[in-house]
């Protein structure tokens, strides 16, 4: 008999620590599941806005070359030089903002690990 009433006791034991391991889980996998279709949504923007941040200073370097060489033609062309400064540009700024996201990313991470 002892033994039985140790196991009922150790049922109705209620530990604080595990449970709050166990809201933590299961609150992380919610948010998880939330953020799964703005997960889909998130990753065309991020083609659409790496792909703009890139192609919009190249035909403005471009544009620009093309009116340049038009007004003030020289021996170097204008248009290619623009479009190298420009895509320089935009490269960088994808880069730039690809790597604020990720660090969203991983503060996230650390956050929910805590």
């Amino acid at each position: 008999m002892d033994e039985n009433d140790d196991k009922k006791k150790s049922k109705d034991t209620h530990d604080p620590e595990m449970s709050e391991i166990v809201g933590k889980k299961a609150e992380r996998k919610l948010k998880a599941k939330k953020n799964k279709i703005k997960t889909i949504w998130f990753g065309f923007s991020v083609f659409g806005l790496v792909g703009w941040s890139v192609a919009l200073p190249c035909l403005l370097g471009a544009g620009l070359g093309l009116w340049l060489d038009e007004h003030y033609p020289r021996e170097q062309s204008w248009t290619l030089i623009l479009l190298l400064a420009g895509l320089t540009i935009g490269i960088f700024n994808a880069w730039r903002w690809v790597e604020i996201e990720r660090q969203k990313i991983i503060k996230t991470k650390d956050d929910d690990n805590d």
